[in-house]
């Protein structure tokens, strides 16, 4: 139970604070207007709230674990919101890094 809660908090984490750049960026750069970025700077605080929750206790690891989820979830998300279509590349970058977290987070240790 305690890999699912830390995978979905990863997933949380990941929409929040992509999200929340997202909102940004279309308020700012898009000319869609503060209220947008006052949403994302909303979302990327509550981020840090989820990424906090984590089960695991070294902030070092979990951050470092979340580089990946992120690199992963910023693709998905220009996907899926703004039509970009990652390359074989950007896959393979993204798996490299996805696998990097789960043995950050993930692999068994001694003591």
């Amino acid at each position: 139970m305690t890999t699912t809660r830390s995978v979905l908090l990863f997933a949380l984490a990941a929409v929040l604070e992509i999200g929340g750049a997202w909102l940004v960026w279309q308020g700012l750069r898009e000319r869609r207007g503060l209220a947008w970025v006052g949403a994302g700077v909303l979302a990327l605080g509550l981020y840090g709230f989820v990424a906090a929750l984590q089960p695991h206790a070294q902030f070092g690891r979990v951050l470092a674990a979340y580089g990946g989820v992120f690199v992963v979830g910023s693709l998905l998300w220009g996907a899926v919101l703004d039509g970009y279509r990652p390359d074989r590349f950007d896959v393979a970058g993204a798996a490299l890094c996805l696998v990097g977290a789960a043995v950050i987070v993930y692999a068994p240790r001694s003591g």
